[in-house]
């Protein structure tokens, strides 16, 4: 996964009012953390960073003014409640041929076989540990032919080259159930019953 590149600046003022003025100026706030390092408070460019985020756990080149670039990932992303514009972002900082531990999407492929069989999907992201220039946006896994009372587990996915677990094998992620047989309609109280 390429990076994306993202201009930012510090930012010294705190607190709400702070906070809105960068939102008004299309900025968002944030803080880059991790490896030590003391926390550093930043204002993002708002658009090119809602653009980014539409990537799950997109590698940014955050660029800051004066201060250089600084690699890292959205580690957690707030959003308003109602506008659902970006507030403030989490930023973990990463360097090359480090790993790091993400949640990554689970997609299916393919078609159950023959009936009226439903897929359960029991997690919709499986947490992997993966190089944090390398992670993968999705795992793709095959229900192709699978019939009721099959199941996939975590230990069943085809994970990239480099890309490992970070949860139990046993982990179910799918299950295949057969339809509920529906119960027939009562047609009225039963003799010795009152009415």
């Amino acid at each position: 996964m390429s990076e994306v590149k993202i201009s930012a600046q510090l930012r010294n003022t705190f607190g709400k009012g702070s906070a809105r003025q960068a939102r008004r100026d299309a900025m968002v706030p944030g803080v880059i953390y991790g490896h030590g390092n003391e926390p550093k408070h930043v204002n993002v460019e708002g658009h090119a960073l809602a653009l980014a985020l539409r990537t799950p756990n997109v590698l940014l080149s955050l660029d800051i003014a004066g201060e250089g670039t600084e690699l890292v990932i959205p580690k957690a992303v707030q959003k308003h409640p109602l506008k659902r514009s970006i507030s403030h972002v989490d930023f973990l900082i990463v360097k090359k041929g480090e790993k790091v531990t993400v949640e990554v999407a689970v997609v299916t492929e393919g078609e159950l076989a023959a009936g009226n069989n439903m897929l359960e999907t029991l997690l919709n992201t499986i947490t992997v540990e993966a190089e944090a220039t390398h992670i993968p946006t999705e795992v793709t896994v095959s229900i192709a032919g699978l019939e009721a009372g099959a199941s996939i587990h975590a230990k069943d996915l085809v994970l990239p080259t480099g890309t490992t677990l970070a949860v139990d094998g046993e982990t179910a992620v799918l299950q295949v159930v057969a339809p509920q047989a529906e119960e027939p309609a009562a047609e009225g109280a039963t003799e010795g019953e009152e009415a």
